[in-house]
């Protein structure tokens, strides 16, 4: 939804429509007036608008798609300890862990930047603008759970405590 309703920083040209635009996008046929700038390799986008939607939304699912490998790296990094910061542990904390996220990082980097894959795959590189949006909507994972963390902290300290009282 960002990407095509908020993401006028993207620097590729395309166009931003509004939610109802978006919400009723199959409607798009019986709009008058609506138009899309073309935009990287798509260039059909003047004689039919509506197919934005539909063969113009592969950079939108290559974005979601990359955030969804990154939350799982970032969740990946949390599994570490199921109470303790990962600032805590540190990301050294279990080398392998690091090689698996980088070396998983590396292969959706190949469906990504090898045209070959990107077609099979459906995806589409990602500028740093790109990149800078996905990091921006994967983080708060990383951020949510170290609060988890925290409240489970003090949640089994509580528990303690009470089990000690009535010892």
């Amino acid at each position: 939804m960002y990407w095509y309703m908020g993401y006028n920083w993207a620097g590729d040209g395309h166009s931003l429509v509004t939610f109802s635009e978006l919400a009723n996008w199959s409607e798009c046929s019986h709009w008058s007036g609506f138009v899309v700038n073309n935009f990287g390799k798509y260039t059909q986008f003047k004689e039919n608008p509506c197919s934005y939607f539909t063969t113009g939304k592969q950079k939108a699912s290559t974005l979601s798609l990359t955030v969804l490998v990154i939350i799982e790296m970032f969740n990946a990094l949390n599994a570490l300890s199921e109470d303790t910061s990962l600032l805590t542990i540190g990301l050294f904390a279990n080398p392998w862990l690091l090689i698996a996220i980088a070396l998983s990082i590396v292969l959706h980097c190949v469906i990504l930047y090898i045209s070959f894959f990107g077609q099979i795959f459906g995806t589409v590189p990602l500028s740093m603008n790109d990149w800078i949006l996905v990091l921006m909507f994967s983080f708060p994972v990383f951020i949510i759970e170290e609060i988890l963390k925290v409240i489970n902290r003090q949640r089994n300290k509580n528990a303690l405590m009470k089990g000690k009282k009535s010892v």
